[in-house]
């Protein structure tokens, strides 16, 4: 089996799509219109997909309070450096310093404008090959 997708409870599922697709290149592939805003986003691979809605049966995780090792979203990072600095210029919050590891990655830690942590990777061998 294949994971489909991972969901998130938000505040602003229109916004936030909007947002991840200008500032981190993922694209809408379906929406729903009414309640609870549904937004599926995929990465430029097609193969991760979040799901971003608001449903008001459950309660918004208060993200901005989370550590970022209870839930981050990882993007690849090439020159983490430039992305670094270009997604603090588009509204992010560091969450820490960019970090190396014993096995040579690079790791950082931001905030999406809703508290959601995003974690840049710059690995040294990527983790699944093709």
């Amino acid at each position: 089996m294949n994971i489909e997708h991972v969901a998130l409870n938000v505040p602003d599922p229109v916004a936030m799509a909007n947002w991840y697709t200008t500032h981190l290149g993922m694209r809408v592939v379906r929406a729903v219109e009414g309640p609870p805003h549904t937004r599926f986003i995929a990465d430029n691979s097609g193969r991760v997909v979040l799901e971003l809605y608001h449903q008001s049966v459950a309660e918004v995780p208060r993200y901005r309070t989370q550590h970022p090792f209870v839930l981050h979203i990882a993007f690849v990072a090439p020159d983490i450096e430039r992305e670094h600095n270009r997604l603090l210029a588009a509204g992010m919050a560091a969450d820490g310093e960019i970090q190396d590891t014993p096995a040579g990655d690079r790791l950082a830690f931001l905030r999406d404008p809703w508290g959601v942590v995003v974690q840049l990777v710059q690995r040294a061998k990527p983790l699944v090959d093709g």
